[in-house]
């Protein structure tokens, strides 16, 4: 089958993109489930329950220069986050064109991203080919979800960001023996607070996320199951 011959060929990173595609996904927190979203991630959206937003993805190298950029659709509801990526739409001057040919060729350029704490797995689905892909939660991502984490949070100041008046946050999510996530967050009061900026850094690079059409509404609870008509690839 053509999608398991890709599949065994490309980087293993391509299959597990919910954030930025290949290039960024080693820059996002460790500490859970493949791909960057988990439970200490969530854990930055405080007490806002259900959201959809557009996002604008990307990754800096030491210098600040821009490595790669992805734009994407995120939603979250109870717990559950939603992301979708077209890989056509990431830019990056390092990415490789042969790859991202063979993906839009094989149909798994559009990429959405399920996560999912009440089942403690991601699911990864192409609907190009209407299959995915079951990531089931590391052992320590499944203790994140049911022991819980603790958010630490320190005021570096006072920013305006895309015109709404943001603290500016140190924030530190912890387990009970150590830190699991650190970040910093633009949190806009006139938006509960909500972190419309997200940075990161890893090693020497710097993952940032600015969101935009933030909307306080749940999506379809559909939004968040695999359709029946796909099924697992092997």
């Amino acid at each position: 089958m053509r999608i398991i011959a890709l599949k065994a060929r490309l980087p293993v990173a391509l299959f597990l993109v919910p954030l930025i595609g290949s290039a960024a996904v080693a820059q996002m927190p460790s500490a859970g489930a493949p791909g960057g979203i988990n439970t200490a991630f969530v854990k930055l959206f405080g007490s806002v329950g259900a959201f959809t937003a557009k996002v604008d993805a990307l990754v800096l190298d030491k210098s600040q220069t821009e490595k790669v950029r992805m734009p994407m659709d995120f939603a979250a509801s109870e717990g559950k986050v939603r992301i979708e990526i077209n890989l056509a739409q990431m830019q990056g001057k390092d990415l490789p064109a042969a790859t991202m040919d063979k993906l839009k060729q094989a149909g798994m350029d559009r990429v959405i991203s399920l996560f999912r704490p009440d089942k403690k797995t991601t699911y990864v689905l192409y609907p190009g080919t209407q299959s995915y892909l079951n990531i089931p939660f590391s052992k320590g991502e499944v203790e994140a979800f049911e022991k819980g984490l603790k958010l630490e949070k320190t005021a570096l100041g006072k920013e305006t960001f895309d015109g709404h008046a943001c603290v500016k946050n140190k924030v530190v999510v912890k387990n009970d023996q150590a830190p699991v996530l650190q970040a910093i967050t633009w949190n806009a009061a006139d938006l509960k607070d909500f972190p419309v900026q997200i940075e990161m850094k890893q090693e020497q690079d710097t993952v940032r996320m600015r969101f935009t059409q933030i909307r306080f509404v749940k999506a379809d609870a559909q939004q968040f199951n695999i359709p029946a008509a796909y099924g697992l690839m092997k």
